[in-house]
């Protein structure tokens, strides 16, 4: 959805914009003019609320953040993507000064704080780790190429390559137009796990999320498995 899709579906009801760069499922990326032009848009109409916890994990270019942007945006990141701490629950909020003290009203009763190891692995993340996020940058790179060039030799459909994050939003609708039902029947009969679209609102019906945050031995069995199991229901 453009911006120009985005002012028209804005109302005196609208509140915010919820805008996640780079994307979940697509892997998308919104560039700086695209940023620009829904700062403008948004202006008078609601906050901006940008969910940047893929933030750094872009293949083409810089990283860029709404707050460039708009000083009055809330940003929404935290160390599970781009440090690899997934499961330790470690985020943090970048908000406008005038919501600091609302938040910590609701913060202080949502939770006391995070654990003391996981604060003390985000000041490493953040001090010690330039070098290795350059590293893994490349090998997702590698791996997006990779599962695309795959994927394209299945004839399946990529609507949107993605530029960033570590997944890609397959269009799944010659085979089947349950999204769900194609998830479980793969992972039923061929072993390998993927997002069912619908997960994702009903826009997303008929495609399926592959992650290719894994290793490429194991990402290239599991398109081995996927390629076997297309041409097994084309039979059917």
């Amino acid at each position: 959805m453009g911006p120009e899709a985005v002012e028209q579906k804005q109302s005196r009801q609208t509140r915010a914009l919820v805008l996640n760069s780079p994307a979940n499922p697509t892997g998308a990326v919104t560039g700086p003019e695209r940023m620009k032009e829904l700062v403008r848009i948004s202006e008078g109409k609601g906050v901006i609320v940008s969910d940047e916890v893929y933030h750094g994990l872009e293949y083409d270019g810089e990283s860029h953040s709404i707050l460039e942007y708009s000083p009055d945006a809330i940003v929404i990141n935290g160390f599970s993507k781009l440090f690899a701490m997934t499961g330790w629950r470690l985020g943090y909020a970048i908000l406008p000064g005038s919501l600091i003290r609302p938040i910590q009203k609701l913060q202080q009763n949502l939770f006391i704080s995070a654990p003391d190891f996981a604060q003390v692995a985000a000041i490493a993340a953040l001090t010690r780790t330039e070098d290795e996020i350059l590293r893994r940058r490349k090998i997702f790179d590698r791996r997006c190429r990779l599962v695309l060039e795959r994927l394209k030799q299945m004839g399946l459909q990529i609507l949107a390559e993605p530029a960033g994050a570590f997944y890609v939003f397959v269009n799944i609708k010659r085979w089947n137009d349950s999204s769900l039902d194609f998830a479980f029947r793969l992972l039923e009969n061929a072993g390998v796990a993927v997002t069912p679209g619908i997960d994702f609102g009903n826009q997303g019906e008929g495609f399926i999320r592959i992650s290719y945050a894994n290793s490429e031995e194991k990402i290239k069995e599991g398109l081995d498995r996927l390629d076997n199991f297309l041409h097994a229901e084309e039979r059917m």
